[in-house]
């Protein structure tokens, strides 16, 4: 006996939250989710100004002013459960439904040897690298569940597959985002709900790559890495086309993926 295939929403039939979404990969994402058709998106973020600015520019791309746009923004602590809980919440509630959930939670972090690293910031590096990413997959589940399926994108990054010096503990931490990812993937399956994870490595223009070239060990590291994208070093509109197209009806059959948009500066 063959179960029921799941059908994926198309892009205009969506609703989408975002995590992270008033800059970097998450502001990308959303502007592409607007542009392929999407007509219903919370942004989540801790800045309550910087989050009304991010929802004003997307209001204003051509694209949003056609048809019945919703765009909203929802502050909140990726760190606290309870503010995770509520805040995914009432942007299920605000949307009219949930069938994205893209977390891409970043907390500055510089790449550090080990021995370099204090011995009291292992702890929060992991707590603050690894943690925000499952609160959210993990709020977001009864309301997939509830609409029969939906997407979840989690962004760690390539220290995940590439052992990279300087990057011992965020490694750690990234790979923890990614088998978890993985493992929601095999318990999600049956609720069709789909999970994947995005690790890209240096993205072109952003806050955490800029923090990494302004001097030291990560300076030196990622200069090193940097003439290895011989296809020219990526941007956060890169990952958004990729985190668009894994939360849509061309991805409805992948699933548990870990996927680099690198340039080349890693194969895996």
């Amino acid at each position: 006996m063959t179960s029921k295939v799941p059908t994926v929403r198309s892009y205009e039939d969506s609703a989408v939250v975002i995590a992270g979404g008033s800059s970097g990969i998450g502001y990308s994402s959303a502007e592409r989710f607007i542009k392929a058709g999407v007509r219903r998106i919370a942004l989540l973020s801790k800045d309550p100004g910087r989050g009304a600015d991010a929802r004003n520019r997307l209001l204003a791309l051509p694209t949003a002013s056609v048809g019945d746009m919703q765009v909203h923004h929802v502050p909140f602590d990726a760190t606290d459960t309870s503010s995770v809980e509520d805040a995914v919440g009432e942007a299920h509630q605000l949307l009219g439904g949930l069938d994205a959930m893209v977390n891409s939670i970043s907390s500055p972090y510089t790449p550090e040897l080990l021995f370099k690293t204090s011995l009291h910031d292992i702890p929060a590096i992991l707590a603050a690298q690894a943690i925000p990413p499952m609160l959210l997959s993990r709020a977001a589940l009864p309301y997939l569940t509830e609409g029969g399926g939906g997407s979840i994108v989690n962004v760690a990054s390539d220290a995940a597959k590439a052992a990279t010096p300087g990057e011992t503990v965020l490694g750690a931490a990234m790979a923890a985002i990614t088998m978890f990812t993985r493992t929601l993937a095999a318990e999600g399956k049956r609720n069709g709900i789909r999970a994947n994870i995005l690790t890209p490595s240096l993205i072109a223009g952003t806050p955490t790559t800029d923090r990494a070239m302004s001097g030291g060990f990560s300076k030196k590291l990622f200069e090193k890495a940097a003439p290895l994208a011989n296809l020219g070093v990526a941007s956060a509109d890169d990952q958004g086309a990729l985190v668009v197209f894994l939360c849509g009806p061309g991805a409805a059959r992948l699933t548990g993926q870990a996927i680099s948009v690198n340039g080349g500066i890693s194969l895996m």
